[in-house]
């Protein structure tokens, strides 16, 4: 067994907390579709969001599902790079698992695709 990083990340439009709350939770869910784990499997989550994200934390759409309760969360800014995308929410999935690195599928969503079109474009690939 291996603790292997999923990567994520996705856009709001507004600084708002439903948005923000919903947003994460689509990206949590596509993670876990993607890569086949439970909530059991997680060592922690690490989630950054850029410094115009201040309506909640994004930790809160993840404590509230059934089975999270337990997984360490930490929220975080991310580095306030200039040009850098805005509104931006990030996770770092920690996961044991005996799949291979290259077997890790990495989700990205609406305007956070940009990020890593070469890693959108591998998991598009793998997903067909």
């Amino acid at each position: 067994m291996y603790l292997r990083g999923i990567r994520g990340a996705t856009t709001v439009q507004q600084n708002d907390a439903e948005e923000i709350l919903s947003a994460t939770s689509e990206l949590l869910q596509g993670i876990v579709e993607a890569n086949d784990f439970r909530p059991e499997d997680i060592g922690s989550v690490f989630i950054t969001v850029t410094e115009d994200i201040t309506a909640t934390f994004p930790a809160r759409a993840i404590r509230t599902l059934i089975g999270w309760e337990l997984v360490p969360l930490m929220c975080s800014l991310e580095v306030p790079v200039e040009n850098a995308l805005p509104k931006c929410i990030r996770l770092m999935v920690q996961v044991n698992t005996t799949k291979t690195q290259a077997e890790i599928n990495h989700v990205y969503l609406k305007e956070a695709k940009a990020l890593r079109p070469d890693i959108v474009k591998l998991t598009n690939e793998a997903t067909r």
